[in-house]
């Protein structure tokens, strides 16, 4: 898979401000901030019932 350069990202970019709207793009960032904490949380917590009552992992 090729790496995305600053072409690349400017387009994506454009295409997103096109679709959404400049003023959406506050909440929209928001939201997408939100869920990457929720899931990288969510997976601290999932780790952690992976360890039985000694503190070893399965």
């Amino acid at each position: 898979m090729p790496h995305l350069g600053v072409p690349e990202l400017l387009v994506i970019l454009v295409i997103v401000v096109i679709i959404f709207g400049a003023s959406k793009l506050p909440q929209l960032g928001k939201g997408l901030g939100e869920g990457i904490r929720n899931f990288r949380k969510g997976l601290r917590n999932d780790e952690g019932d992976d360890r039985d009552s000694s503190g070893h992992g399965k």
